[in-house]
Parts: structure tokens; C-alpha cells; sequence
């Protein structure tokens, strides 16, 4: 047992990275729809490649989600709806009206006749307005003029027209009233029924609703059935618009019978299998080709939660309708990677993520392609993300290419341009939106993860930021080397297309941790005064290695990213400091080198490597008396040839080749700091 938790002790990366796996195979099988998948792959204006194609069993031939709308559309146009005629209002309305009448006309001032054709009008008004009732609103959903009116229990149809409005009352009390020779008392009249009238009829939604599902229910959703044996389609007949609605109505019908309970298991461990031999692929390139980000756990799960996450995105749309499938923003995955690794690995784990939806999505060749086809414009189109316009025209690009692809497409399977859908184009607009805000995004898997982006990086280059000015105030010459070697490795890195932005960071923080003794470190030293004078050479030695450990400490006391921490960690790699070296050699004969050699590491990286190329050579570049172009020639090769001598650059995936770039870099940088010019004879 002892021995089994030691090795798991000593391989608890490599078992997180097992567990990191399995998880995410789990996660992206659990997202996916339940289902089996239908064997033969077809579109409308290809040919059928397949044998001849026979019913396995019968089945009934699907109506198209349009037709099913349109007839459901037909029915709500024809539609009738109810109204409900409210009598207990009439009697209110009855009681209120005769009661406020006697007060407005009391027999004081009218005889018995006049009061009696009063109250006779007035009951003829009301019958006359509460005969079919008065509405309180209209709330037509159809086109139809018609209405049921259910009045005790019975529905009656009517017109809209027979069924009175407020705005009405006027005109039928003043038509009563001039019929019974009263039009003198019409103010009163007026004034009795605005106040006291009510609506009685109003929309019966439930009874509407329930009318119309049981028409909706009446509706057909199969156009007829097809036999068991009888022939589909024939190899190599063009699939047309109704092969394509027969194949679809098989393959629902396939798919779901195929998904019993003998047949789940099966259909689990297929997706299973297929899945993880995809994210078996992304570890296997990691291994061989990122070794570095293999042996981070947090960058390898920042990349697996990314897939996570769009694959759940995605299965989640494609479960409510698979016609917003392309809203979802699929090549922000690529640009997120890109910006906190490099073009190949966001290519990369785009094309195995597109891979893995090609089993949730319909039509997964044109699906794969588009995507595909999107997430190599995003890695060919950006760079240089912090600056705003390159993003913008980055997603325009790929929003341009989604567009096309779809238009091609759809000309392949219709051959014309009818029957276009328009609302395409208006989703991929939306994907392109949503893209916009990777920034954002970026920003939250800094925070999260411990990443560093450019734009970070960006704000790291200000030289008026806190760290950088304690740097210029406490060892001012160290700061003015840093930005000379600024300069430099920044022109290297673009000679050889690295990353001049990460490299330039690193040659500002390089040396931060000089600033605890500045006045041990020649650049920042006024006087003849040396302070090494005083101490033993392994003792001044130790004080020079000590700026690399004091400088980690330093930054990550001010937060500054690991990705620049290691700019401070390598950028003297496990050389020797020589000055001392020599001079404890020749005081005690024989010398521990070690006790002169920067713990390093060695550079890990190109951007590293070129810091340690340019720091070595300006800083010793001072050392110059009367620099010529061939002195500088001399010297540049002699300082790179002796860090490659001493196997500073094999973890540095840097190529020879970019090495002499490199050289040749340095060298016309350093010529244009002297100020060399060609002597002109006399």
C-alpha cells in the first residue's frame, strides 16, 4: 500500500492528467443527444452513393416543419374565437341605470306620462345594447369577422359587427331617444349611461385555446407510408427534394427505435470509443509536440474546459433547434488559444473540437467544412489581438466565410437561388457578434487560469507602471539596459517570427531583481567606488546570481505572470559568472564551479533564448573601446557561439538557422547604437 501511494505520490500529474481524460470523454458523451445515428450520409442535388437503398421496415413518410406551420397557420387565419357574455353585469348595470334616472329626472319636475316614456326608453336602450352584449376589447388572432358568443351555457356566432362597443353607446341612446320624441333630455341621458355603462363581453382565452389545440390535433403530420422492401433510391440517382423527405422521415424513424434499452449500451460505448480516441489525439500532439504545456496541468485543463465548453454550448442548441447552430461562436475557441499559446495548437484543438460536434450536428460534412474552413481564417487572419482593429476585421473575415460557404452550399443542393434562407445570414451576423467579445473572454481565463494574453502583456510594457518605475529610481543604469535590450530582442524576435511582444516584456522585468543592490551591478555605479573590492570573488559572485532569485521573488510580489517570471528565471541559464570564477580560480588554485553558476534553468522557449542573446550582448557591448563593424561581428559571434557551446539553447526549440537571423540582427542593431559610419576618403 506504502509503495502504492508513493508512485502515486511521484506521478500525480500524470494520474491527474488520466483523470482530466476521462472526465472530459464523460462530460462531452453526456452532452451528447440521445440517439443512435443513421448510417448513410445524403444531401439534396448529390448522388445517392450507396447500393440501392430498400425500406428495412415501413414507416410513414413525415410532413416538412414548414408544411406543418403553414397548416397551422391556415387554422388560426380560420380560426373563431369565443366570447364570454357576462348577464350578472347586465342586472348591475339595469338596477344602476334606473335608480341614477330617477334621480336625474324626479317627479317633481316631470307628470307621470313623461316619466313613464323615460323609463321606457331607457329600457330600450339598454335591451337593445345588451341584446348581444357590449365588448370591452376586441382581440382579433385571426382574419375571420366572425365570434362565438356564449351566453348561458350556448355559443352563438355572430359578426363583430352585431356585438356593440363603448364608442357606440352615444349614437344608440341619441337614435332612442329621437324615436321617442325625448331628444330635449339627451344631456342627461348622456351623462347617466357614460358614467354607468359597462362592458359585458369579453375574450374567453381558455375556451379559444382549447378550441384551437383540439383543431391543431386534427392535423396530419404524415403524408403517407411506405412499405417494407420497396425501394427508396438507387445508386447513383440524384437525391431530390422528396428522396430527401422520404430518407428523413427513415432516418427519425430509425434513429429512435434504434434507441431502446438493448441498444443504448452500445451506442454509448461507440461515442465513447470515437471521443476518446479524439481527445487521445490532442494529448498525443500535446506530448510530442507542447511538452511544456503537457507538463502544466493548469494550461492543459484550461484547454479542456474550452472544448467542454463549446461542445456544451453547441449540443445545447442543437437540442433546442438545430437552426441556431451556427450562432454559436465556435471560432472564439481558436482565437482564445492562439492568444495564450501559439496558431498551430488553436488550429489544432479547433479541428478536433469541430470533429467531435461533427456527431451532434445535421448535415455534418457542411457543418465540419464551414466550421473547419472558419477556424483556419481566424488563425491566418489575427494577430497582434490587442489592437481593436484586428479583431473586427478578423471577424468580419469569418463571418464573410461562413456567408459564403452557405451560399455555395445552398446552390450545390437547390441549383438556384429561390428558397433561400435569409435568417442564415443573420445567425452567422450573430456568431460574428458574439465573437467581438473574446476580449472579455480572455480576460476572465487570465484571472482564472493564471494565463497572460498581449493585451496583459501591453499593459506590462508601460514603462511608467509601478514596478518598472521603482526600477528606473532605485538602479536607473539597469532600467537603461533593459530597455536597450528591449529594443533588441524585440527586433530579433520579429526577424524570426516570435513573439516580439512577450519578449519585450521579459527584457523590461529581466533584471528587476537587481534593484535590492543596484550599486553591485556596474551599469548603475557613478564612482570608481566597487563594492566587490571588499569581498571575497565567491562571495560577489553569489551576490551577482542572487539578482535572478531576488527578481522571481520581486515579481510575483507584484503579480507579475509566470510567463514573464520565466524571462527573470532563464535569461542567464546555467552559465558561468566568469569574472569571479577566474579570480577565486587564481587565488585557491582549484574551485566548486558550481559555486558560480546560475541555477538557470537553460531557455525553454525561442522568446528565452533570444533574451538571453540579446541581454549577454549589450550588456557586454560596453565592454567595447572603439567598436568597428568587424570588432561587432566578432564579438556577437563569439558571445552566441559560447551560450551554444555551453548547450544553453537545447531546450529552446530554436533552429540554427534563426540563431544566425538573430546574430545578424544584433550585430546592425548594435552598429546603429555606435553610431558606425563608412570613413569617406579625403
Amino acid at each position: 500500500m506504502r509503495t502504492f501511494l508513493d508512485s502515486l505520490y511521484k506521478n500525480h500529474s500524470l494520474v491527474y492528467k488520466y483523470f482530466l481524460y476521462f472526465s472530459a470523454v464523460f462530460f462531452i458523451v453526456f452532452f451528447f443527444p440521445r440517439g443512435g445515428k443513421f448510417k448513410y450520409e445524403y444531401q439534396k442535388g448529390k448522388p445517392w452513393q450507396y447500393n440501392n437503398f430498400y425500406a428495412p421496415f415501413d414507416f410513414s413518410i413525415n410532413k416538412g416543419e414548414e408544411e406543418i406551420i403553414k397548416e397551422k397557420e391556415k387554422i388560426e387565419s380560420n380560426h373563431i374565437d369565443y366570447y364570454y357574455y357576462d348577464s350578472g353585469i347586465v342586472a348591475e348595470v339595469d338596477s344602476t341605470i334606473g335608480r341614477e334616472l330617477g334621480k336625474a329626472f324626479n317627479s317633481s319636475s316631470f307628470n307621470q306620462n313623461e316619466l313613464e316614456r323615460i323609463k321606457d326608453v331607457a329600457n330600450d336602450v339598454l335591451a337593445d345594447l345588451y341584446a348581444n352584449g357590449i365588448l370591452s376589447k376586441i382581440e382579433r388572432r385571426s382574419t375571420s369577422n366572425s365570434l362565438y358568443l356564449v351566453k348561458n351555457n350556448e355559443a352563438t356566432k355572430l359578426n363583430f359587427d352585431d356585438v356593440y362597443s363603448l364608442s357606440e353607446v352615444e349614437g344608440v341612446v341619441r337614435k332612442k331617444l329621437a324615436q321617442g320624441n325625448l331628444s330635449a333630455y339627451e344631456p342627461s341621458f348622456q351623462e347617466v349611461f357614460f358614467n354607468f355603462i359597462k362592458p359585458n363581453v369579453s375574450f374567453d382565452a381558455d375556451l379559444s385555446n382549447k378550441e384551437l389545440e383540439s383543431e391543431y390535433s386534427k392535423i396530419s403530420y404524415t403524408l403517407g407510408n411506405v412499405d417494407e422492401g420497396k425501394l427508396i433510391i438507387a445508386k447513383g440517382e440524384v437525391v431530390e427534394q422528396e428522396d430527401v423527405r422520404v430518407l428523413d422521415s427513415l432516418k427519425s424513424e430509425f434513429e429512435s427505435e434504434l434507441w431502446e434499452e438493448n441498444n443504448q449500451y452500445f451506442i454509448l460505448f461507440g461515442y465513447t470509443v470515437l471521443v476518446a480516441m479524439v481527445l487521445m489525439m490532442f494529448f498525443l500532439f500535446l506530448k510530442k509536440y507542447r511538452l511544456e504545456i503537457f507538463k502544466d496541468n493548469t494550461k492543459v485543463t484550461f484547454i479542456i474546459v474550452n472544448i467542454l465548453i463549446m461542445v456544451f454550448l453547441t449540443t445545447m442548441v442543437v437540442k433546442y433547434d438545430v437552426e441556431y447552430v451556427f450562432v454559436v461562436p465556435l471560432c472564439i475557441l481558436p482565437l482564445v488559444l492562439k492568444t495564450f499559446f501559439d496558431a498551430r495548437m488553436g488550429l489544432f484543438v479547433h479541428v478536433l473540437t469541430v470533429l467531435i460536434l461533427g456527431f451532434v450536428v445535421p448535415n455534418s460534412f457542411e457543418y465540419i467544412f464551414l466550421q473547419t474552413l472558419a477556424g483556419i481564417v481566424t488563425i491566418l487572419s489575427v494577430s497582434e489581438l490587442y489592437k481593436r482593429a484586428n479583431l473586427f476585421i478578423s471577424v468580419g473575415q469569418i463571418t464573410l466565410i461562413y456567408i459564403i460557404g452557405y451560399f455555395a452550399f445552398h446552390m450545390i443542393h437547390e441549383g438556384n437561388l429561390e428558397d433561400i434562407h435569409w435568417m442564415a445570414f443573420g445567425y452567422f451576423f450573430l456568431n460574428g457578434m458574439i465573437t467581438l467579445f473574446v476580449q472579455p473572454l480572455i480576460y476572465i481565463h487570465e484571472k482564472i487560469f493564471g494565463l497572460v494574453s498581449d493585451v496583459s502583456l501591453l499593459e506590462l510594457s508601460d514603462t511608467n507602471s509601478k514596478l518598472l518605475k521603482e526600477l528606473s529610481n532605485k538602479a536607473p543604469g539597469t532600467f537603461h539596459h533593459s530597455l536597450q535590450v528591449a529594443n533588441l530582442a524585440e527586433a530579433a524576435a520579429n526577424e524570426i517570427g516570435a513573439n516580439a511582444m512577450l519578449v519585450r516584456v521579459g527584457a523590461l522585468y529581466h533584471d528587476i531583481g537587481k534593484m535590492n543592490n543596484p550599486t553591485y551591478f556596474t551599469e548603475n555605479q557613478v564612482t570608481n567606488v566597487n563594492p566587490h573590492d571588499d569581498l571575497e570573488p565567491r562571495d560577489a559572485a553569489a551576490i551577482i546570481i542572487n539578482h535572478v532569485i531576488e527578481g522571481i521573488e520581486i515579481a510575483r510580489k507584484n503579480k507579475v505572470p509566470d510567463r514573464v517570471i520565466d524571462f527573470i528565471r532563464t535569461h542567464h541559464g546555467t552559465s558561468l559568472v566568469f569574472y569571479f570564477y577566474k579570480k577565486q580560480e587564481a587565488m585557491e588554485g582549484e574551485v566548486n564551479e558550481e559555486d558560480f553558476r546560475y541555477p538557470g534553468p537553460i531557455p525553454f522557449s525561442k522568446e528565452t533564448a533570444i533574451l538571453m542573446m540579446a541581454d549577454s550582448v549589450e550588456a557586454a557591448s560596453k565592454s567595447l573601446k572603439n567598436p568597428t563593424f568587424l570588432i561587432i561581428d566578432e564579438f556577437v559571434e563569439r558571445i552566441i557561439e559560447g551560450q551554444i557551446k555551453a548547450d544553453q539553447f537545447l531546450n529552446a526549440n530554436i533552429t540554427f538557422k534563426e540563431i544566425e537571423a538573430i546574430k545578424k540582427i544584433l550585430k546592425q542593431k548594435l552598429v546603429n547604437i555606435y553610431h558606425l559610419r563608412v570613413e569617406y576618403p579625403e
